[in-house]
């Protein structure tokens, strides 16, 4: 059996620690200045969690905003639990990780986006990625990151 280095899955998962530390620094010291969240997520993932009425009315992804008003941040290894308000109706909402299609700061540009890959698992074992998938996506928000220039890292080699 041929391994190799699954390098989406490992971006995936460092970018789901990324979600994970900015929601550790939110619980705690609160949204600092104009940040906001827009958060897009599967409501038919097995361990999400939203109330009846929500899953009918988003049967396959719901995008939730978390700025002005939420309570009851509790964020873990696996996902995160919020109240947010529906039309002056508190709801608890539990969203894992793995859940999560796109997370956006549009007060600083940001957003990361998750492109789903068949299969997709926990294990420890390294498989390539599907070829005809890009496994990882970091999404600017501006047109900015176009005119970017790209680094060989070769001029970094010893």
């Amino acid at each position: 059996m041929t391994r190799s280095i699954d390098y989406g899955k490992l971006m995936h998962r460092a970018m789901r620690n990324l979600i994970q530390d900015v929601l550790c620094d939110v619980r705690d010291n609160g949204l600092p200045g104009a940040h906001h969240f827009f958060i897009t997520f599967e409501t038919t993932h097995p361990d999400t969690s939203i109330a009846d009425w929500l899953k009918e009315r988003y049967p396959s992804e719901m995008t939730v905003v978390m700025q002005h008003w939420f309570d009851k941040l509790t964020v873990t290894d696996e996902g995160f639990s919020v109240t947010l308000n529906f039309g002056d109706q508190p709801e608890n909402l539990y969203i894992p990780y793995d859940a999560i299609q796109t997370f956006v700061d549009p007060s600083v540009e940001f957003g990361l986006r998750f492109e789903s890959q068949e299969g997709e698992n926990d294990e420890d074992e390294l498989a390539p990625p599907p070829k005809d998938e890009d496994p990882a996506t970091v999404t600017p928000l501006s047109d900015k990151a176009a005119d970017a220039d790209v680094v060989s890292l070769d001029s970094f080699r010893k």
